[in-house]
């Protein structure tokens, strides 16, 4: 039995516009298991923080730990033993940002998640749908105009984000499996995007009845379909169909804000990626066609937050960049706190964050029963969120699940 006690410690956590008064928080087995005033709890290890300020260990719900470079395709070709160990230093500097969580929207496998799970690798806490699923022609389908190479080669590629189904037969057979392969969720790629060659943004690809199949395979075993989407049209029609998870949604209308405001669907803007993608894709290794795609969202991106805060739309925090551009994930909240207050920008990091990946009380708080991940931080980020930007250097410990993974 593992013991810790952290004194003197006020909590940000979005919940509220400013830090609470100094608190001792008692851990247990990797859990908290007490927060007050003045705890008699006998520790292993006490930590005075002397009236600092923590947080709960952030959440980036869209990742990609696999994709160790911009040019996707490429990235599939690598050895699996390769891409491994470039993910494994990948989801380290994660961790070391202070993300103690990630959602992994194409790629990760449960060998990755394990290791993770089971303290065999310094890395966030993974949670994953597989392979994510595409059409043939759409986004992850990254063979190009010119290649006809058999789909099947891509099977056991770690490189790859995603798998090509066609059909509703296809799909719940794809659906079953990424599930069976211990996906807690599935991701499809209901619209064109960025990253793949030959699938316009905007473009409707999965039918209407492939992506009702979908969801149905996901909900009979108790999960939800996250979609790939930008253009309204396309969301509507995810939407419709029963998908509860929106990834991106740069071209979201106004109508359809407030329909998911209403209706409790919740989204993960990642406009960090097109700010970067627009400068310094092309050195990462993005290609020039899909350099070419970033203008069509990134400014719509960026204005659609105001409003999406607005109608109080459950939003998580998400940075979705692409190999040596991940180093840029912090870069989300400052890009965020343009047009929501600092507290807002918190709360999508942690509470409703953990809302996103249905791990309320689990994750995203410093609370009884929630597991013991936290950051301690150089400042007061609700004050001056720039503290949770860069490496890390404004965070001066991590614990995720109690353990100390740094401490400056």
């Amino acid at each position: 039995m593992s013991t810790k006690l952290i004194r003197n410690a006020a909590i940000v956590d979005g919940s509220q516009d400013r830090p609470t008064e100094p608190l001792d928080i008692a851990i247990e087995n990797g859990r908290f298991v007490e927060v007050g005033s003045g705890l008699r709890f006998s520790a292993d290890e006490t930590i005075d923080l002397e009236g600092g300020i923590v947080m709960p260990g952030l959440i980036d719900c869209h990742v990609h730990v696999i994709a160790t470079t911009a040019n996707l395709g490429q990235n599939a070709e690598l050895p699996n033993s390769l891409v491994t160990i470039r993910s494994l230093k990948l989801m380290n500097d994660m961790l070391m940002r202070g993300f103690t969580t990630v959602r992994d929207l194409g790629g990760a496998d449960i060998g990755l998640k394990m290791a993770s799970d089971e303290g065999a690798i310094a890395a966030p806490r993974l949670v994953i749908c597989g392979k994510a699923l595409s059409q043939t022609g759409g986004h992850t389908d990254y063979r190009g105009s010119y290649s006809n190479r058999d789909v099947s080669w891509y099977a056991d590629r770690l490189g790859t984000l995603g798998r090509i189904c066609d059909g509703v037969a296809e799909v719940q057979r794809a659906a079953r499996e990424e599930i069976k392969g211990g996906a807690q969720f599935i991701k499809i790629m209901a619209d064109g995007g960025v990253s793949s060659p030959s699938d316009p943004i905007g473009y409707l690809v999965f039918s209407v009845d492939e992506i009702k199949a979908a969801v149905e395979i996901a909900k009979g075993f108790g999960t939800y379909v996250s979609a790939h989407l930008y253009d309204d049209r396309a969301i509507v029609r995810a939407l419709d169909c029963g998908v509860e998870c929106i990834e991106h949604g740069n071209l979201i209308s106004d109508e359809t804000i407030a329909r998911i405001a209403r209706e409790g669907q919740a989204i993960v803007p990642t406009n960090i990626t097109y700010d970067y993608l627009a400068t310094e894709g092309p050195r990462f290794g993005l290609p020039p066609e899909s350099v070419a795609k970033v203008a069509d969202v990134r400014e719509a991106g960026l204005e659609r937050l105001s409003k999406l805060h607005e109608a109080g739309a459950l939003m998580g925090y998400g940075s979705d960049l692409l190999g040596g551009m991940q180093a840029q994930q912090s870069g989300e909240f400052a890009l965020r706190a343009r047009y929501m207050p600092n507290q807002a920008v918190i709360r999508s990091a942690t509470l409703d964050a953990a809302r996103v990946l249905r791990m309320e009380g689990e994750i995203g708080v410093i609370a009884p029963g929630a597991h013991a991940d936290l950051i301690a931080v150089r400042g007061n980020p609700l004050d001056d969120i720039s503290v949770l930007a860069g490496q890390g250097e404004g965070i001066s410990m991590v614990l995720k699940d109690g353990r100390v993974m740094t401490r400056t």
